[in-house]
């Protein structure tokens, strides 16, 4: 990569670890906000919920704005937006200005996050360049989600609003990079007629909405305004799809649906599943059973963090070697590990117990982020990098969402009203199955990665065998070739054909 290059990377990194790092530090902060604040339980869910909801809802809708309006425009003006808006809610005083502020910056997350990523997939060449930068970006992202912890907890233990200016000044000096190094490109041409679908952005957008509500309220809501949510975010699905097969320019273009980004995205949705309601049940363990500070509890799983450093050293090196297909269903199985591992937790364990959990979860995170990121966009055509990228993080959120939960719906479901020690445990095991059910299905659904993975290498073998045409591009299992599952890079050669 050229030095222009590494520079425009390192501006895009700033961004989603930004972006990891904001969550990350709010997540540990919350209960000295709320006692600051004086807000009650409803008010403190809002303070999270509000950013998953604009975040999640409108991530297909800032994916086609990339594409449609260019991704430099997108990535700096919603980065200025986040900048303002972070800072707006280091200064509330009431609960509906913090809430306000989160949505807000929920909403610019959902535009900065897939500009950003369209930005690596179509400014880099596709092969090892573009798995490499994917892999640095998809490894810092979530550094900075496992350093937020920590940075998190410090900054609370000093003023709670802290957690809210440290991020404006990272995106002052991130929009000022993004001027300078990330280059202006022509606006997107577009075909005659085509513009915005706002009948798929409205319905696509409310769907996504209610359905991530619908998640977010299961837990602690009433059950017959979920089930109204749910059906209504479910009717508005339908609509939206009709609505797509009849648009001249649909905001989503169904036919980019194809087996491995749906797979990609399915397997992305479970393991945010899996991923984020285990740390929020091993956070309530340590934090309410053990007694430990929030300082304390973000040291003890800043080891998950490995990924970091793996993602942009070794990962691509065993892409190269096994492919990525390989790489994300190893990734789901050692997730899955470190959920069973953890699953017989007790009241007095010590750290070195939930140590191989940790750092196995550290581990399959490492395997998996990166090559899902590019199987997701492997094979779009450039113009529908952004949605392509859209679809993914969509689909992460409302994992996320889903699994945190679950695993709250298990968890009060199976606690005993007593809540001695005793009862919390039970609950605690009893909603550890959530996460680990999760990454199980996560690894099936791989699997069948794998398995097209060879059954296309197979079909290639045969038209090789039967003397199809002149010659015929052969992925190397094992290899980073092309297709389901690939990295798309040097994994293929050319087999000579017999005349």
């Amino acid at each position: 990569m050229s030095a222009r290059q590494w520079g425009v990377l390192l501006v895009l990194c700033g961004a989603v670890f930004l972006e990891g790092i904001d969550v990350a530090m709010l997540n540990v902060a919350l209960p000295v906000i709320r006692a600051d604040l004086g807000l009650s339980t409803g008010e403190l869910q809002w303070v999270m919920s509000a950013y998953v909801l604009g975040y999640g809802g409108l991530m297909l809708l800032g994916g086609r704005a990339a594409d449609l309006f260019g991704r430099r425009r997108m990535f700096v003006s919603w980065l200025a937006v986040f900048l303002l808006f972070s800072g707006l809610g280091g200064f509330a005083t009431e609960g509906w200005m913090l809430i306000t502020a989160r949505f807000v910056t929920g909403v610019a997350a959902a535009f900065i996050t897939p500009a950003g990523l369209s930005v690596i997939t179509t400014g880099f060449a596709e092969g090892a360049e573009r798995d490499r930068a994917l892999l640095i970006y998809s490894g810092t992202g979530a550094g900075g989600f496992s350093l937020g912890l920590v940075a998190g907890g410090l900054l609370g233990a000093a003023d709670w609003r802290w957690v809210f200016f440290a991020p404006v000044a990272v995106s002052a000096v991130l929009l000022a990079a993004a001027l300078v190094l990330i280059p202006r490109s022509p606006r997107p041409e577009r075909a005659p007629g085509e513009s915005m679908d706002l009948a798929g952005a409205v319905t696509a957008t409310a769907a996504i909405v209610l359905l991530v509500l619908t998640v977010e309220r299961a837990a602690h809501g009433s059950a017959v305004v979920t089930a109204a949510t749910a059906v209504a975010g479910l009717g508005l699905l339908a609509v939206f799809v009709a609505v797509e097969r009849r648009a001249t320019s649909p905001l989503v273009r169904l036919g980019i649906l194809r087996a491995p980004l749906v797979r990609s995205n399915l397997v992305a949705l479970l393991f945010a599943a899996g991923f984020f309601g285990f740390q929020f049940l091993v956070v309530l363990y340590l934090q309410e059973l053990r007694g430990w500070s929030t300082l304390r509890t973000s040291f003890a799983m800043i080891v998950i963090g490995i990924d970091a450093i793996l993602s942009p050293t070794l990962t691509p090196r065993l892409v190269r070697r096994f492919g990525n297909a390989r790489l994300i269903l190893g990734g789901m199985l050692l997730a899955a590990l470190a959920y069973a591992l953890f699953l017989p937790v007790g009241a007095d364990w010590t750290y070195a117990l939930m140590l191989p959990s940790l750092v196995t979860l550290g581990l399959a995170f490492s395997l998996a982020y990166g090559p899902l990121t590019i199987v997701a966009t492997e094979g779009v055509d450039e113009e529908e990098q952004g949605l392509a990228g859209g679809l993914l993080y969509t689909f992460f959120q409302f994992g996320a969402a889903l699994g945190l939960a679950g695993a709250t719906a298990v968890n009060i479901a199976a606690t005993p009203s007593s809540g001695s020690p005793a009862a919390l445990l039970d609950g605690y095991r009893a909603a550890l199955l959530v996460p680990f059910g999760a990454a199980v299905l996560a690894a099936v659904v791989a699997a069948f990665g794998l398995r097209g993975r060879k059954a296309e290498t197979a079909d290639a073998g045969r038209d090789v065998d039967a003397g199809v045409g002149v010659g015929v591009d052969v992925g190397v299992d094992g290899g980073a070739g092309t297709g389901s599952g690939g990295a798309g890079t040097e994994g293929a050669v050319r087999a000579p054909v017999a005349p």
